[in-house]
């Protein structure tokens, strides 16, 4: 590594940003057809798989705030992929739901993995060794235990 600890060259943040931002950018076109955009379709995926849970759960999951989901998710309600009720136990929980048009939409996105591993061109290895370190990385930095 170069003597210069601020060239953008010697950041590992850096190719970690611009990644991420051409990854979400290679996913629109896939997700336009569903409506959804890159952020509405990682919700989806945990409510394909868990069917109900409270925001609180949902922001763990996925890495985000209650300000970042509740207008993401009053977005998806209004399209009709999900409800958001309150707890009747706890008024300060909201439930979000899937509903029956969000269940008929896991259909039209099994392409969409297929269609991404094809513009990304990782070998399996590379894939599983790439998944494994930003997932110690993201335990590292968040203080939270590995979910592989």
């Amino acid at each position: 590594m170069n003597d210069d600890l601020l060239a953008l060259k010697n950041q590992l943040c850096f190719p970690l940003y611009a990644c991420a931002k051409e990854i979400v950018r290679a996913y629109q076109p896939l997700l336009d057809p569903l409506n959804l955009t890159y952020t509405q379709y990682i919700v989806m995926m945990v409510l394909w798989e868990h069917k109900q849970m409270n925001v609180k759960c949902l922001g763990e999951y996925l890495y985000l705030d209650s300000g970042t989901l509740t207008p993401l998710l009053r977005k998806m309600e209004a399209k009709g992929f999900l409800t958001r009720e309150r707890s009747k136990a706890d008024e300060r929980t909201v439930i979000i739901t899937i509903t029956e048009e969000g269940e008929a939409l896991r259909e039209k996105a099994l392409s969409v993995p297929r269609e991404m591993a094809k513009r990304v061109h990782l070998t399996e290895e590379e894939f599983e060794t790439m998944y494994r370190l930003l997932y110690k990385m993201l335990a590292q930095l968040t203080k939270r235990e590995q979910k592989v």
